[in-house]
């Protein structure tokens, strides 16, 4: 760990290894915000911002941020007296992504950063302002009258300007989420999203749970994501238990990983052509991830993956003919994708329509801290598979995809090589999937210990953040989605583009709405 980065006087505490190596410091304010410049400074990434309540053991809250360095991560904890209106100073200035984080941890926790932007974000008027529903003292059960509250989206004046607003009902079948745009003919001058709508209280539900079980609500976050999440889930809690799981189980969990990945991979190059006009994309994409989803069924024994992680390894090993099965289908698969990249890269309306269109700069996608495929396709290498290799991704190497221009064509071109990838990777897999054990026996955890799983899913690294509480209770279970880096990244790749391109450069990124809300 690039312990530099890291001011000497913050004290240094435990923090139970997980599948990738962590380090927690204690920092007061002036050292908190000291720290995370050092931290900026150095090239780390901001992975999350958390809040907790800890009234009831010290009389304190508590924020959390954790950073994605070179070697490892780095979790930087601030505690502050419970007074009348508890402040934790901003981070935002140096991750500018930690701004709606820490707007959300206000309405959760009712902790304020120093930050300017005061209005709410996950709240929707789901509860009144003086209700915080992560307090210890909050009750869960009870209701609220829905009392409608104004939101200011920022104005943009001038000659010819007017605003679209669409959403937060939108004419598909997709999650809710507001964009307001500000528009002089069809060329966008500024858009700004308001997202929260899918709030579930995810993070309330997992403190009802046993540790044993909060697997299967991680997996359902977001359900394009399960076995990210409930590999990060169970990470945590392995961590926390100090417990190791069997090498089949491991690799077994990364084939089904990338299974995910190619899932996601092949549905959305069929909504990319669908919406660059292309229909017959989207039918030969739809119908190879349809022949996905049954080798799963038949392999993995259900279409999505929501259950087959549990902790200490894997729910059922393969079938006798899995193998063959699963070879013979990345034949065929790796043959029809090779033809459909042809009939895209030469088909030219749909090249007009990805080629510089929803650029995102390498400049601006390192100052806002991109993550995942939309990072990787603006020239950042940032994929833990290749840079953080976890097991068995350290044993078995996996090429980090990178473009470098950051449009719509870029992203299309990092789903077509990672589906390459990934093929390799699970032939790899196969031949070198070892006998053994799929599942070990996870002991309890003793209460206070705090650990944490990071994922590299399909869209990007997916974190959990675990407390443990007494009678292996979950305590606290914060769990991260890449989209909240990466919504705030759509709102500068629509700049200069027309309004009509919206829905295209929307998809080429494919942000989770119910990930991201929680």
């Amino acid at each position: 760990m690039t312990s530099d980065l890291i001011n000497e006087q913050n004290e240094q505490v435990e923090l139970l290894p997980s599948n990738l190596p962590c380090r927690r410091f204690r920092a007061g304010a002036v050292d908190w915000r000291r720290s995370a410049a050092k931290l900026r400074a150095g090239g780390a990434l901001l992975l999350t911002v958390w809040g907790a309540d800890d009234r009831d053991s010290d009389g304190r809250y508590r924020v959390f941020a954790a950073f994605l360095e070179r070697d490892g991560i780095a979790v930087l904890e601030h505690a502050m007296d419970a007074g009348a209106n508890p402040t934790y100073p901003s981070l935002a200035e140096f991750f500018p992504a930690a701004e709606r984080m820490e707007r959300a941890v206000f309405d959760l926790l009712g902790i304020r950063s120093t930050h300017q932007d005061h209005r709410g974000w996950l709240r929707h008027s789901g509860w009144p302002k003086p209700v915080f529903p992560l307090r210890r003292d909050a009750d869960s059960a009870a209701h609220y009258a829905t009392e409608p509250e104004p939101y200011a989206f920022v104005q943009v004046e001038g000659d010819g300007v007017h605003e679209i607003p669409v959403g937060p009902v939108h004419a598909g079948i997709i999650e809710p989420g507001n964009f307001r745009f500000s528009v002089v003919g069809e060329k966008v001058l500024r858009l700004e999203e308001r997202l929260g709508y899918t709030h579930k209280g995810v993070a309330k539900r997992f403190e009802s749970l046993p540790l044993n079980q909060g697997h299967r609500l991680a997996a359902r976050i977001s359900g394009d994501s399960a076995v990210a999440y409930s590999w990060a889930y169970c990470a945590a809690f392995e961590s926390a238990a100090q417990s190791a799981c069997p090498q089949r189980a491991v690799r077994l969990r990364a084939l089904a990983l990338e299974q995910e990945r190619i899932a996601n991979h092949l549905g959305d190059l069929g909504a990319l052509g669908n919406d660059a006009g292309f229909a017959f994309g989207l039918t030969h994409f739809s119908r190879l991830k349809e022949d996905l989803l049954r080798v799963n069924q038949s392999v993995f024994g259900a279409r999505y993956l929501m259950d087959f992680l549990v902790p200490g390894g894997v729910a059922a090993d393969l079938p006798l003919d899995a193998p063959q099965h699963l070879l013979d289908f990345y034949a065929s698969l790796e043959e029809d994708v090779a033809s459909l990249r042809g009939i895209y890269e030469n088909h030219a309306g749909v090249q007009d329509r990805f080629r510089g269109t929803g650029t995102l700069t390498a400049a601006t996608a390192q100052t806002m801290g991109a993550l995942g495929l939309a990072a990787r396709a603006s020239g950042m290498r940032q994929d833990l598979r290749a840079t953080h290799p976890w097991p068995p991704y350290g044993e078995i190497g996996i090429d980090a995809i990178v473009e470098s221009v950051g449009d719509v064509a870029a992203r299309v071109a990092v789903r077509f090589d990672e589906i390459f990838a990934s093929i390799r990777f699970c032939r790899a897999l196969i031949e070198k999937l070892p006998n053994g054990e799929i599942r070990a026996t996870v002991p309890g955890a003793a209460p206070g210990q705090l650990a944490l799983g990071v994922i590299e899913g399909w869209r990007g690294p997916v974190a959990i953040a675990l407390e443990t509480g007494p009678h292996d209770s979950i305590r606290r279970c914060h769990a991260h989605d890449p989209s909240w880096q990466n919504w705030p990244l759509l709102e500068h790749a629509i700049l200069g583009n027309i309004v009509p391109d919206f829905p295209l450069i929307n998809k080429s990124f494919n942000l989770s709405y119910s990930g991201h809300d929680g």
